[in-house]
């Protein structure tokens, strides 16, 4: 990506001045047309329409497509040929840039079920990367989702049976040793649930439930513990049917009606048209609302890789998927997405009618709100960190910016999608 005030061979730096013109802003709540998007040393310090661009200034011309925030996915395992639990920085940068490339400025690496080993290496391996990541590398780190190993032995899907565990309070002190861990998953019918929850919380996590059988009754104590948020709605989570054959009858209710009828939860959704149908993601924006309801990708090693056998997770704790090039698959069931965020904000516009700015904010502000980083990144706001991606009248990346730094994986000619 070279806009005009860059040379050839001249790396931008984000020490200076980036304005982006030319196309029509995403707001958290509206459109802004003909608009202008000022960023000085990183951070956003004008957003409106008209006026000079300041003397020097690299200019990135949108090409009468859109100007968004950059995307933020709390969900994502891996992409272009590498998972997170790979746990080495060369397969964590490899990850990143592949969804950098899909709009993605920042990340929150996920982990699998895992031995206790390979999950203390995954985390170091992010760690060292957060440590010592530029702009110019891609996607920022947000923080690391510690997803597995802490699932419902009947709700594990395409993860390894072995690596799965019930919550272990000395391994899980460790993890939050430090603010490394941002989002934190646990079954809540597991024994010593609560307790994880309540530690996840003090550090300030988003607590969630996932890969769960839970009832109402079990949410509603993970919630009195700390829990705010639901893993990929409507997968690998608990139905009136799975609960019938866990307790008989009389029928109960379970996490799906409790986060619909609770309005302090969230939950996200992954809209790359193979998990669900365009009438399950019009449902879910209706009910819950751009405010209650991000976007994931949960998107596996084989995003932006040819179609073929791959592994889901690394090394002995993995398991075997076959990917199509539009979704993994494992024994028939869906094994993860091989789809980046913009798929998702493409597929979700087109099945819902809430509008672009809606679907815009699931994608960006809404996950960085979850995850208590709103104030740093996920909306086009003055103080806030320059992510930007440029998106065609169609929603393809056009171009991205990392703390005002242009990233050079996407070409952001207005003829690109």
């Amino acid at each position: 990506m070279t806009p005009r005030g860059a040379g050839p061979g001249r790396p931008a730096r984000g020490a200076g001045v980036l304005v982006v013109r030319g196309g029509t802003a995403v707001l958290p709540d509206r459109l802004l047309p003909d608009a202008v998007v000022e960023c000085r040393d990183g951070r956003i310090t004008r957003v409106g329409r008209g006026g000079r661009v300041p003397r020097g200034a690299r200019v990135v011309d949108a090409g009468g497509g859109f100007v968004a925030p950059g995307f933020v996915d709390l969900h994502v395992h891996g992409g272009g040929g590498a998972d997170f639990m790979d746990a080495t920085p060369e397969a964590v940068r490899a990850a990143i840039a592949a969804h950098t490339r899909h709009g993605t400025t920042t990340i929150f690496p996920t982990t699998t079920t895992g031995s206790p080993e390979r999950i203390r290496a995954m985390l170091a391996a992010c760690r060292a990367v957060r440590a010592a990541a530029r702009p110019a590398d891609g996607a920022r780190i947000g923080g690391v989702h510690v997803y597995g190993p802490y699932f419902a032995a009947e709700k594990v899907g395409c993860h390894a049976v072995a690596g799965r565990r019930d919550p272990r309070p000395a391994e899980y002190a460790a993890w939050f040793r430090d603010d490394l861990v941002r989002v934190a998953t646990c079954a809540a019918e597991l024994p010593g649930a609560a307790a994880f929850y309540r530690a996840a919380a003090r550090r300030g996590c988003l607590v969630t439930c996932g890969h769960s059988n839970a009832s109402w009754e079990e949410m509603a104590r993970a919630f009195a513990a700390g829990v705010r948020h639901v893993d990929h709605f409507w997968c690998a989570m608990s139905s009136v049917a799975s609960l019938r054959a866990r307790f008989g009858t009389p029928m109960r209710a379970g996490m799906e009606q409790f986060v619909l009828a609770t309005p302090e939860m969230s939950t996200e959704v992954i809209a790359d048209g193979e998990h669900l149908a365009p009438d399950l993601l019009a449902f879910a924006a209706r009910m819950l609302g751009p405010r209650r309801l991000c976007l994931v990708t949960d998107s596996s090693r084989a995003l932006d890789m040819p179609p073929g056998r791959y592994r889901f997770g690394a090394g002995d704790d993995a398991t075997w998927f076959e990917s199509d090039g539009r979704v993994g698959r494992a024994g028939g069931a869906l094994a993860s997405s091989v789809a980046g965020m913009d798929r998702m904000l493409r597929t979700m516009h087109a099945a819902s009618d809430v509008g672009l700015a809606a679907v815009v904010r699931m994608a960006s502000l809404t996950p960085a709100e979850r995850a208590g980083i709103d104030g740093e990144t996920g909306s086009l706001a003055v103080g806030k960190r320059a992510d930007v991606v440029v998106l065609s009248p169609r929603l393809a990346v056009r171009g991205v910016i990392v703390a005002g730094v242009p990233w050079e994986g996407v070409d952001p000619s207005p003829t690109a999608g």
